[in-house]
């Protein structure tokens, strides 16, 4: 998709009108000139306050570039962790979890060491029906899940000053070090999970815990699943047993999402900037999040309250609750100059991580490989456009 939006904004062809943007690609669509400012439009159309009821995570760091509006958040994307409570609620499984580990069985774990030793445990414990828990490993995801546990580990992408590419700390190598003990307690093969095969392992209730984008919670309840558009989906075999939370570490990655933009090659700007308000607004958002099949998930404070989604099915406000706790404490998705070229090399740290590589080479290398791309953009350039990154409030935790 930011392939396509450059390519047709560069050959001038206005074929686009409304885009969607993930908003990590946001400043460089807008140093291209491919996205429309918005401010005056908004004002034309007096939609600025109604634009104030948005969760402030979305609103305040997924909508400007520069103090200038270019896009509508449009998805509540974000990683949060699914738990089977019949499971990790078992007296069996929490009695021999305390006699091995003398503390009480955490429900949900809310650090890494803790989700390690429930994890594993439960493996043991069953004789791996169901396993502790499984993740999507492979190298696109991966790039999320390594980006939210290095900085919820302490980890910094780069050094602020010399901005020297600072992933091959002693936090990064802790998370690729941990990754490969936790698969050895999760299926086989999970290393080349995908969205699809994590989702099926955790509605055919193979496993216990996992972390995702908010459409698992959705399903595994059964909600919408009967749709002709999720045939897709697994039917769930753990609905009315999956509790929600925060995943360990209380940072959840803001993983991608959506942001709703105007091409700046548009010959159609006003009607695509009103379609994009109407489809944006309180009214038209609030049933577009609650309709199951449209993969868009709760981003406004309304969403978070509706009495109409908590009755969706008999969990549901806690499902929300996590998701509004989410907006609160998520994390950005790395968002600097060119970010897709350092994305690709740890996508192929990932990748390397797998084939058996030493975690400590890998990102030794990828760092190099960082180093590399910001040197090319130009370090003081670079290190700008870190700097106001870094200045948000949910870069780091």
């Amino acid at each position: 998709m930011f392939t396509k939006i450059l390519q047709e904004h560069r050959a001038g062809t206005g074929a686009y009108d409304a885009l969607n943007v993930i908003p990590s690609w946001m400043p460089d669509l807008v140093r291209a000139g491919a996205l429309e400012p918005l401010d005056a439009m908004v004002d034309q159309y007096g939609f600025r306050d109604e634009l104030k009821t948005i969760a402030p995570v979305y609103r305040d760091n997924q909508m400007t570039v520069d103090g200038k509006i270019y896009g509508f958040p449009d998805d509540g994307d974000v990683f949060i962790m699914y738990y089977r409570t019949d499971v990790l609620g078992d007296p069996k499984i929490q009695a021999g979890f305390k006699e091995k580990y003398g503390y009480d069985l955490p429900v949900p774990p809310t650090s890494w060491k803790e989700f390690g030793e429930v994890g594993s445990f439960i493996s043991e414990f069953t004789g791996n029906k169901p396993y502790g828990a499984a993740f999507f490993r492979d190298a696109s995801y991966g790039n999320f899940m390594f980006q939210e546990r290095f900085r919820t580990e302490g980890g910094k992408f780069f050094d602020a000053e010399t901005m020297k590419a600072t992933i091959n700390t002693e936090a990064g190598v802790k998370v690729l070090n941990d990754w490969l003990a936790e698969n050895k307690w999760m299926p086989p093969g999970v290393e080349t999970w995908g969205f699809v095969e994590n989702l099926a392992a955790f509605l055919q209730g193979d496993t216990a815990m996992t972390v995702s984008w908010p459409p698992y919670g959705r399903w595994a309840a059964g909600y919408g699943t009967d749709e002709e558009a999720l045939s897709w989906v697994p039917k769930s075999t753990i609905a009315g047993k999956v509790g929600y939370s925060m995943p360990p570490g209380g940072h959840p990655q803001l993983a991608a999402g959506f942001a709703l933009s105007v091409s700046a090659s548009s010959s159609n700007k006003e009607a695509a900037y009103l379609f994009i308000q109407w489809l944006n607004s309180d009214e038209t958002s609030s049933e577009r999040v609650q309709l199951p099949y449209a993969l868009r998930d709760p981003f406004r404070d309304s969403h978070f309250s509706s009495e109409g989604y908590k009755s969706l099915w008999p969990e549901a406000p806690q499902y929300l609750a996590a998701l509004q706790a989410g907006a609160v404490n998520g994390l950005l998705d790395l968002s600097i100059i060119q970010t897709d070229r350092y994305e690709e090399a740890l996508r192929q740290a990932i990748s390397r991580l797998w084939a058996g590589d030493d975690p400590k080479a890998i990102l030794d290398d990828t760092a190099a490989a960082w180093d590399k791309v910001t040197d090319r953009i130009g370090v003081d350039k670079q290190k700008a456009a870190y700097a106001s990154w870094a200045a948000k409030p949910n870069a780091y935790p």
